[in-house]
């Protein structure tokens, strides 16, 4: 089968290439899956570049998200079919014709579901989900979050509107306020304007967040912060500008916030079967209704690896870019 690797860490518009490589074989409890589509995620960039938390062996395959068919069934499975569409997340070396996983991790897709849709259903929607039951807040309470108009931003905001959690988005450029209101998405401040903070202000009224989602770093933490109400979580979730979140001891001390880190990756694989049971119940209950939306963008065959990764990390895309196999 072909697959796209990277013998050396760098930029993926460098550095992927692809290769033969031997078709896998199910063992006991997995199955094969035909790959069909697979997003490209800033995740997938840092692992290619050496940056991420995990750094494969090289030459390395990569990807981690895709949808396909079942093509094998390996011994004592008999929760799939052959022929059977499947979502698949958190399996390395997804970028390929075809992959192995264990049979419990897939999840199947309904009719209903497209496959543009399939392909990116769980890596960014279940951590967005996940994140949202980790900050733990109820019904009529506030979140703040900066990237507001990132992927993961907009399955929050779509996810928690769905709860009945406000959440107040703050974003770096004005044009990202209409780019999200456009998708229904309102209470987004530009700190672009210079009194941004005056019209978070007006938003939250009386209120106070009770967690802040950074995805930044650097000053923006700290901007999160002198939002956050009194006895507040600000969670790190990404570090896009800096490897340093920048935070007032002062504020710290006085509003007795707590700051913590949120792993998608590690969170799902500690996570008790009853939550990630309910929570994908939850997940593909909103994709199929219409209430969140993934809107994919655009699709390159998997021999143009680099111009898909290149097009991946361009600003202001619509939508997720997805690999054809």
């Amino acid at each position: 089968m072909r697959a796209v690797i990277h013998s050396t860490f760098g930029e993926a518009a460098e550095v992927l290439e692809v290769a033969e490589r031997p078709q896998p074989e199910p063992a006991a409890g997995e199955v094969r899956v035909r790959t069909v589509l697979a997003p490209i995620h800033n995740h997938d960039l840092s692992t290619i570049q050496g940056t991420y938390g995990y750094k494969p062996v090289l030459p390395a395959a990569t990807g981690t998200e895709a949808v396909g068919v079942v093509d094998a069934l390996g011994e004592g499975v008999e929760s799939l079919s052959i022929g059977q569409r499947v979502a698949a997340g958190g399996v390395f070396g997804v970028w390929s014709e075809y992959f192995v996983a264990r049979a419990a991790s897939l999840i199947p897709v309904p009719d209903a579901v497209s496959d543009e849709t399939a392909a990116q259903l769980i890596s960014m929607p279940f951590s967005a989900l996940a994140l949202l039951d980790f900050l733990d807040v109820q019904p009529g309470e506030w979140i703040v979050q900066n990237t507001a108009n990132g992927a993961v931003g907009k399955l929050v905001a779509q996810f928690a509107a769905a709860r009945g959690v406000r959440v107040l988005g703050l974003v770096r450029r004005d044009a990202g306020v209409d780019e999200l209101a456009a998708l229904g998405i309102q209470d987004v401040v530009s700190t672009e304007s210079g009194d941004w903070r005056e019209r978070a202000a007006a938003i939250l009224g009386d209120d106070a967040p009770r967690a802040a989602v950074d995805s930044i770093g650097g000053t923006a933490a700290g901007d999160l912060l002198s939002l956050l109400g009194e006895g507040g979580t600000l969670v790190s979730f990404g570090a896009m500008g800096s490897g340093t979140m920048k935070l007032s001891s002062g504020m710290l001390i006085f509003k007795q916030a707590t700051v913590k880190g949120f792993w998608g990756g590690r969170v799902s694989q500690t996570m008790d079967a009853a939550t990630r049971g309910a929570l994908f119940g939850e997940l593909m209950q909103r994709i199929v209704s219409g209430e969140v939306t993934l809107p994919a963008g655009d699709v390159f065959p998997f021999e143009q690896a680099r111009e898909a990764a290149a097009a991946s990390a361009v600003p202001g895309r619509a939508g997720k870019v997805l690999l054809r196999f």
